[in-house]
């Protein structure tokens, strides 16, 4: 009887492990409001969709509002299919931006060790011109992240007692040490409530993608949901920051 509720107890503490270092496994929603200084420039989306076999989509829609849209439209997407492990199989990022239109792809071939990259920009916003195309393929040393699963394996790390972390990441056309800075602990306030937060900041490469738009601060609270309730980059004309305005964890009812 002892050995029965010592393994149930045991198995029990396992999957409310599991649970806490993975929240998004049963998918989640998360919307935020995206400002620069005191204007509301545009918002965010991010998605877990929980495929078959434990797998999962990562999926990511920005865009800017109306007042800016007459003048600069912006309608980004990122889709990023991820296995159980929390490894990227496909990475595939669609710019629209004012007169900017790119299509990126990276396929991770863990078994031939390599990642295989297409880039295309298109001349018009009918995307019926291609103005560059590059394919390129870069060898894997390991398992390595491309920036969205990246942003979730930070999420969900054990951050305690740690000043910073490392771990590798594709972006580009290139192979990446990706360095997560560590800052401690901080209170941070939303129009959602207040949260004890850990403050993160990921440094991918010289120039890679996260320091390309300056220095990027994340505030991750330090409960099971594991919420990135803040994000802010530093530009050189102030700051641009993502507030958390709504979430949903956990298959919708």
């Amino acid at each position: 009887m002892k050995k029965v509720l010592l393994f149930t107890l045991l198995l029990a503490s396992f999957l409310f492990a599991e649970e806490n270092v993975t929240p998004w496994a049963k998918g989640e929603h998360l919307a935020y409001r995206l400002s620069w200084g005191f204007i509301t420039a545009g918002y965010a989306d991010m998605n877990v969709v929980p495929l078959e076999n434990g797998n999962f989509r990562f999926e990511s829609f920005a865009r800017n509002n109306s007042a800016f849209r007459s003048i600069y439209p912006v309608a980004d997407t990122i889709r990023t299919w991820v296995k159980k492990d929390g490894y990227p199989e496909v990475f595939h990022k669609i710019l629209n931006e004012g007169s900017y239109f790119n299509s990126s792809r990276i396929l991770f071939d863990y078994s031939s060790k390599k990642a295989i990259l297409s880039d295309t920009i298109f001349t018009n916003s009918k995307r019926n011109e291609i103005k560059r195309q590059i394919d390129s393929t870069v060898a894997l040393k390991g398992f390595e992240h491309c920036i969205i699963s990246a942003f979730y394996w930070v999420r969900k790390m054990d951050l305690t007692g740690k000043k910073e972390t490392y771990f590798t990441a594709v972006s580009g056309q290139k192979r990446y040490s990706l360095r997560v800075i560590i800052h401690g602990k901080e209170t941070v306030k939303t129009d959602l409530g207040e949260f004890k937060c850990t403050k993160v900041e990921p440094i991918l490469g010289d120039d890679g993608a996260f320091k390309a738009t300056g220095r990027l601060f994340v505030w991750i609270t330090d409960d099971d949901r594991r919420l990135p309730v803040l994000m802010r980059v530093k530009i050189p004309v102030g700051s641009i920051k993502g507030e958390l305005t709504d979430f949903r964890q956990g298959t919708p009812k």
